[in-house]
């Protein structure tokens, strides 16, 4: 497995802007899928943000407005987020998902909290 701590989190007023960080403990060259999730009280947590080696892929409700990334150098993956809307307060996880001969890996990180008031 690999560790991931995300940092970035904080308040934010309605319109405003974030950036998520994710480092991992290990290259994530090789890692299949990298993800952003979040879980606001009372909710599930869902999947906001993913990436593969050649894809991004977004929820609706995020999509326009928020950006995955990676950057392999520094083993870390972002999530740039464009006018935040308070709809998008929820705990925010880094996630990666990897397959391999022992199957399915999935590592989360601690979670950084995003606030954003109207």
């Amino acid at each position: 497995q690999v560790q991931l701590v995300e940092s970035g989190g904080g308040l934010v007023q309605a319109g405003g802007s974030l950036r998520l960080s994710c480092v991992a403990s290990r290259s994530i060259f090789s890692i299949n899928i990298m993800g952003w999730h979040r879980q606001a009280p009372g909710k599930q947590r869902e999947l906001v943000a993913s990436l593969t080696s050649n894809r991004a892929w977004y929820a609706d409700s995020v999509k326009g407005r928020f950006t995955i990334s990676r950057d392999n150098a520094k083993n870390t993956v972002y999530l740039q987020m464009n006018d935040l809307k308070p709809e998008d307060t929820a705990a925010y996880y880094c996630n990666a998902v990897d397959y391999s001969s022992s199957g399915r890996q999935s590592s989360w990180g601690q979670g950084t909290q995003v606030t954003v008031s109207s």
